[in-house]
């Protein structure tokens, strides 16, 4: 048994576990960060992100993760009148990165603050006491015990820390599936098929990279057979696919006394994409920067902090997502009228209302 004690025990080095543990550990807290498997496998999940992901990268960083630049996205609504409904900006909106190398390139920023990573170290129990936690691991070597005064769940859809603390399961977990054609394609539109019920398909052009396509949908829709059908109908040849859990609706409490979740394993995903990356990095930063591991209590401000960041987004993005469910008249309908130059934010679906769309709306030419 390691009888050290830790500040923090950060079980999954993802993108929330390593950020997290990167900004703590500059603050000087002794951390280390437990990962089931390698750091950055096996993929499961989108490289489609917002701009905001450049705030938590280094910008040596930036120029190996790009893979392709994107300044809008086409919605198909299926059956209804084959005609893509197109929104744009005459800028970038989003990249498409290497997911995989993200992971690592936050890994080695984490290692490069002192934090110690450990690879291949699963967790298959944590006990939370009055005054530490035990966190029980399995590794190369054997099973071993690690104390610390608190331990931090950023262990994706399934956690364990947040099973272990009895703490409460998102509302909704959805199953995707990823698989990519190598045809290059540095395209600048995505592509969205709103043909699965309360989800959807997409297209996404990555480059050299290739074209990933993915759909995701509840526990009642027989997704890889829907992902067949998306492929026949792109009539492309997939070299490998992935697939993983999207969690929609982070519960009432993602914490205990000693114990606290981040991104997938709270809950804190965009519910009309299923993305979680930026807003798990930014629910990381809400906790570096506040959580002190001798006071209990500021695990309480954690929570208060990232529900003020991103809780009214997560809440209109619950809305947007309504729109999926709608008949396909009516989604066809809507997407002309907002079609056209957009002023939104892709992590932000309360900019949807925002003085910039107005303003857009109101001055630009809609594609039709």
């Amino acid at each position: 048994m390691d009888d050290r004690m830790y500040d923090f025990v950060v079980v999954g080095a993802g993108p929330a576990g390593s950020h997290f543990a990167h900004k703590s550990a500059e603050l000087g807290n002794e951390i280390i960060v437990l990962e089931g498997g390698k750091i950055g496998a096996p993929l499961s999940c989108s490289g489609h992100v917002s701009l905001d992901l450049w705030e938590y990268i280094s910008d040596k960083n930036k120029s190996k993760l790009i893979q392709n630049e994107i300044f809008g996205a086409r919605f198909h609504v299926k059956g209804v009148d084959g005609k893509a409904h197109t929104f744009y900006k005459n800028e970038p909106i989003s990249n498409v990165i290497d997911r995989i190398e993200l992971d690592r390139c936050l890994a080695k920023m984490a290692i490069d603050s002192g934090v110690e990573i450990k690879e291949r170290h699963t967790v298959i129990g944590v006990k939370e006491l009055k005054e530490k936690v035990v966190v029980k691991v399995r590794g190369p070597s054997g099973k071993e015990e690690l104390d610390t005064k608190m331990v931090v769940g950023c262990d994706g859809p399934n956690s364990r820390v947040r099973r272990s603390l009895k703490l409460q399961e998102p509302k909704e977990l959805l199953h995707g599936i990823l698989g990519f054609d190598s045809t290059v394609d540095f395209g600048n539109f995505v592509d969205v098929y709103l043909n699965v019920p309360r989800f959807f398909s997409w297209r996404i052009p990555r480059g050299n990279a290739g074209v990933e396509y993915g759909i995701a949908g509840g526990a009642d829709i027989d997704i890889i057979g829907e992902f067949e059908k998306l492929i026949d109908s792109q009539s492309v040849q997939i070299e490998n696919r992935c697939s993983g859990m999207i969690p929609i609706g982070p519960p009432t409490s993602v914490s205990t006394k000693r114990g606290f979740l981040i991104g997938d394993a709270a809950g804190q995903t965009k519910p009309f994409t299923g993305g979680g990356i930026v807003y798990g990095l930014i629910a990381s930063e809400c906790a570096a920067n506040v959580v002190n591991s001798d006071r209990t209590e500021t695990i309480g401000i954690y929570e208060q902090n990232w529900r003020k960041r991103i809780g009214r987004e997560i809440e209109m993005g619950k809305w947007i997502r309504k729109g999926y469910s709608l008949p396909q008249t009516v989604q066809s309908m809507g997407l002309r009228f907002f079609s056209g130059e957009i002023g939104v934010h892709m992590d932000r679906p309360t900019s949807l209302f925002s003085r910039e769309q107005f303003e857009v709306m109101k001055s630009s030419r809609k594609v039709k």
